[in-house]
Formats: C-alpha cells, structure tokens, sequence
C-alpha cells in the first residue's frame, strides 16, 4: 500500500508590521536580548483584558527616572573614535531616532530598547557633582572629552533639570576642553556659557543634520528638531563664534544617503566649518527595530536598503570590529567618503579635528573631592 506524502507545512504568513505610534520611531516595547521570560495576555475574569485592550490606545507618556550615578565619565576604548572620555547626562532618549545604536544600553535595565528606550529617561542628577570630584582628583589627566556621544544631552527632559547646563559650568571652572554633539535647538539656551568657552579654545559643537526632508525626519526622529531648526541652530552657534561642525550620520542607503551633498551645502552656508559621516550601524536590537520600521514606512525600498547595507556591512546587518565600524568597508562604503570628501574640500569644509587648548586647564581653589568618585564607566562596543 503506497505510503501518503507527508502534509505540506503551512505557507507563512505576510509579516504585518505594528503600527506607527504618532511621535515615537518604535511602535512596539520589544523584548531585550537578556529577556528570559515570556508574557501574553490572560482574561482572569476581572477585566483586565478590557482595560489592556483600552490602554493600547493611549499615547505613550514619557517617564523621568532620577539616578544617583556612581560615575560618570566613560572612558572610550575604541581606537576610531576621536575622543577619549565621554559625559552622558541621561540614559534613553526622547527623541526617538530608530536608528539610535544606543538603544541596547537599555537591556541592561532590564528595559526594553523599543519603547521604553524613549519613554522611561533616566537622568542622572548628580553629574556636575561626580564630574567636579572626578576632575579635582590628584594626577586627573585632560584629554579630549564629548559630551552626548550615545544619548542627546539637550533632549527635552534638560529645560527643566539643567544638567547639562550644570556640567558645562564645572567644565568651565577647570577650563577643561570638551565638544558637544547634539540635534536639538535647547544648546542655545547655553550660548552664555559655551560662547566665552570657545573664545579661549575650549568648546566645539557638532549638530546632527541628518536629512533636509521633513517628512523623512518626522518618521525617522520624530521628536528631535525639525531640519530647518537644526540649520538655525547651526548659524546661532556660529555667529556667536563658536567652531561649529555637522555630522550627517548616520548614513542610510535609498532614504538619506541621495542628500549627503545637499546637507553639507545647507550647513556650510549656515557657518559649518567640519564635516564628517558615519554608516548606519544596526547593532543588537536596533537591527530588528529597524527593519520593522522600514517594512512599516518604506516597505518598497526595504529590501534595497538591506542590501546596500550588507554590501558595506560584509554581509551582515552590523559589523562591530574596530576601524571598520564606522567606515563601512567595500566599494559602496568608498564612495560614500569620496563623495564627503569632495564635497567637503568644494565647501570648503575641514575633516580634521578643531584644536583646543588643554593647558588652561586648573582646579579651582576649594574644588578637591569630598569623597573620591566612583569608577570611570568603561566605554563599550556600542559607543
């Protein structure tokens, strides 16, 4: 008797992406890489289900969690990124970028790098207090140090507790040189501070321009500075004489990528005078969180943009080894930083580094630690 072939397996299923979640670049709080347990909805008579299913349709509000921080300068251990030290006020960040590769710091809360990264702040409120203790400690050595290397330090949480402000006036009482990194308009606020720095040599501010495009900017950082304001920005840091450079990064294949040239144009004419890009880098969760977003707005292009991104990534969605990171390798990658290049030298725009001044730097009488600080943070893949 003939045998009966085996049943076909189910055909799978069209993958349905959520759905957008209006002022937030993650529509869903995925689960971290350490998650260990497994949650779904049970109907336990009580109607909890009604109420879950109520709440879904609620906006997401954003939470400020208050740390007290055992340190916090990070040391960075990567030989190509051109600084050596790095202050973050808050962990997670409002803005929302999809894209952010600080997103899995969250994982190691225990929260979620969807959602939470953008909902749930934390803000370490006693930073220019560690970052006094740690600059007075005998033998401190000045290096290069940035400030918002991994989450914006002017994102909306800092017009009400000025941390970052309070950083940037210990900075100042050492006369110790620092640039800043930011896509937010609230570095204005600080231009009484960061201006008279930077005439002594002391402060550079990069602002983050990554597209022109409104629309592209509203999915991609939906809560973050809308692109003229950024430019705006850009030409108020210079009029006040600060060195002002523009990072458009990260770089995406199909979606930002067409206007490397025209957000250099439009930053130079705005006082710009550094430029530099970096590849977009999908590491850990971000990878999921932004496919899913591409399938979600621009599921025509999605898999183009993959590609193009495994063509400057060998093959994977990330590549985390040194040197290569943040360079992208391969053809494609090449002729991004010639077209950077070449746009950069007919704008008149430098990709060396600002000097500053590290010998002005002292500590002022009385500012020796009370009690020593915690340890440095280590500075790790991510970053």
């Amino acid at each position: 008797m003939p045998t009966q072939p085996p049943p076909k397996p189910p055909r799978p299923q069209p993958l349905v992406p959520a759905p957008a979640i209006k002022g937030r670049g993650a529509a869903a709080a995925v689960a971290h890489r350490f998650a260990v347990d497994e949650r779904e909805a049970y109907d336990d008579g009580w109607g909890t289900l009604d109420q879950a299913a109520q709440e879904e349709h609620l906006p997401p509000t954003t939470e400020i969690i208050e740390e007290q921080a055992r340190s916090i300068l990070s040391s960075n251990q990567s030989p190509d990124i051109p600084f050596d030290r790095s202050i973050n006020p808050y962990r997670g960040c409002e803005h929302g970028c999809i894209y952010c590769f600080a997103r899995p710091t969250h994982s190691y809360l225990n929260l979620s790098p969807g959602l939470d990264f953008e909902t749930k702040i934390i803000a370490k409120t006693n930073a220019a207090a560690l970052l006094r203790a740690s600059l007075a400690r005998p033998g401190y050595e000045v290096l290069p140090l940035c400030i918002g290397t991994a989450t914006d330090a002017y994102q909306p949480v800092e017009r009400k507790l000025g941390i970052t402000r309070a950083i940037i006036e210990v900075l100042g009482e050492f006369r110790h040189p620092f640039s800043m990194l930011t896509k937010s308009s609230g570095v204005e606020r600080d231009l009484d501070l960061i201006a008279p720095l930077a005439a002594q040599g002391l402060c550079t501010v990069y602002v983050s321009i990554t597209t022109l495009d409104n629309e592209l900017a509203r999915r991609l950082e939906p809560r973050a500075a809308a692109p003229a304001r950024r430019l705006r920005t850009l030409r108020a840091l210079a009029e006040a004489g600060v060195p002002t450079g523009v990072s458009v990064s990260p770089l995406i294949p199909f979606l930002n990528e067409p206007e490397l040239e025209r957000v250099l144009e439009a930053a130079a004419e705005a006082g710009a005078r550094r430029a530099f890009s970096i590849p977009l880098r999908l590491p850990w969760e971000v990878a999921g969180l932004f496919k899913d977003w591409l399938e979600l707005h621009y599921p025509e292009r999605a898999a183009r943009v993959m590609a193009r991104l495994h063509d400057m990534r060998g093959g994977r969605d990330n590549d985390p080894r040194f040197g290569s990171r943040m360079r992208g390798e391969g053809i494609w990658a090449e002729l991004i930083r010639q077209r950077l290049k070449k746009a950069s030298a007919r704008l008149g725009l430098t990709q060396q580094r600002f000097d500053a001044r590290y010998d002005l730097f002292r500590v002022p009488a009385g500012a020796a630690a009370a009690t020593p600080p915690g340890r440095d943070e280590a500075q790790g893949e991510l970053f």
